[in-house]
């Protein structure tokens, strides 16, 4: 894992509109407001905003009405300098008249996960795990799979009326996982596994806001899942606790741990899953501790733009006091652009642990 400091150099001010390979200048400049997200969950989508009237043609009129530039199915690329910040196709087209200013026309992108949120099907697996049904999906939309999940195989998993992308969050929600996709390659891995650089970020320099909480409301002391093993015809149960997520925490405090000396003990049983096998349990219990555990402080930061800002990344926050020094994973990323407060990079992260009292 590398460490970045992003503290010196000069930033950019605007984002380059890139198509077929090179900037559309006018597109660049005319641009008026941009909005880029992306989440844990696959499928990053952005919004671009453009002044439509003006000189065109030799006439006063409308500039991008005839869907030579701005087109369904156009792919475009929004750059940071020469740092790709988002990469997609045109899904929809919106016109703004709005009282006393200027037309405006948007186009909204979504990359390439947008052919398996439009794919719904009803069909089952048998006899797989979990990365063989990734797999599968992704060689299905043309996409080279990168697959690094653990798993249990299952006797049956069933896909019904259900879009690929939905399908395949359930299941990377079940092992742990995250998606995302890297040009044609589509990943999905555990957190841990992603290896994701660090950036380092300074209040007051870089970083322009944060707002933290720290919040017991979701945290357990525990996670059990149960259910029935039809083969072995006994009942199976796994209960996941604090050493789930003590690789991530630290010299940090885990929130379970927190809970447990102020409150006592809060324990949760998962009913809905149904595991079939003592894996399964386990799987899934684990993932359902960890994902409420990371959740114990969550950060939102306003930082200077910075394309190296993604989901999956670490920001190591300096300025912000001893209990809330440290590392972030970052789960959500925004990267917005605005004539009021400029070009701004924003984001969500997530630490299981708190930092020491000083």
């Amino acid at each position: 894992m590398t460490t970045t400091d992003t503290s010196a150099g000069l930033q950019a001010t605007r984002p380059r509109i890139v198509i077929g390979g090179n900037e559309d200048v006018d597109l660049s400049q005319g641009l008026l407001r941009m909005s880029f997200h992306e989440t844990v969950q696959g499928l990053t989508r952005a919004e671009l905003r453009f002044g439509n009237w003006g000189l065109k043609s030799g006439s006063i009129g409308f500039l991008f009405f005839d869907r030579q530039k701005l087109d369904f199915g156009k792919a475009m690329q929004v750059k940071l300098d020469q740092d790709l910040l988002f990469e997609g196709r045109v899904s929809a087209i919106e016109a703004d008249f709005g009282e006393g200013r200027s037309p405006e026309l948007a186009v909204l992108l979504e990359d390439r996960f947008q052919d398996l949120r439009m794919t719904r099907r009803t069909r089952s697996f048998s006899d797989q795990t979990d990365a063989a049904i990734f797999q599968q999906i992704a060689r299905d939309h043309g996409l080279q799979p990168n697959v690094d999940v653990s798993g249990p195989q299952h006797k049956h998993l069933a896909q019904v009326n259900q879009s690929d992308l939905a399908f395949m969050r359930e299941r990377a929600r079940a092992v742990d996982a995250e998606l995302w996709l890297d040009d044609t390659n589509l990943h999905a891995q555990p957190r841990t596994r992603r290896n994701g650089t660090t950036i380092k970020l300074k209040y007051g320099a870089d970083l322009r806001e944060f707002n933290v909480v720290a919040d017991l409301a979701t945290q357990r002391s525990s996670v059990k899942v149960a259910g029935w093993s039809v083969a072995d015809k006994k009942a199976i149960e796994h209960e996941a606790g604090d050493d789930t997520i003590s690789g991530e925490l630290g010299s940090d405090t885990s929130g379970a741990s927190i809970l447990g000396q102020k409150f006592g003990s809060r324990k949760e049983a998962i009913a809905h899953t149904v595991p079939l096998t003592d894996d399964d349990a386990k799987s899934e219990s684990e993932a359902y501790f960890r994902m409420a555990a990371r959740r114990f402080l969550v950060g939102s930061g306003v930082a200077q733009p910075n394309a190296k800002l993604r989901v999956g990344t670490y920001v190591d926050l300096d300025g912000v006091g001893p209990l809330f020094n440290g590392k972030y994973y970052l789960a959500e990323v925004k990267h917005v652009f605005d004539g009021t407060a400029g070009f701004r990079s924003e984001f969500m992260g997530e630490r299981p642990g708190l930092g020491q009292a000083q």
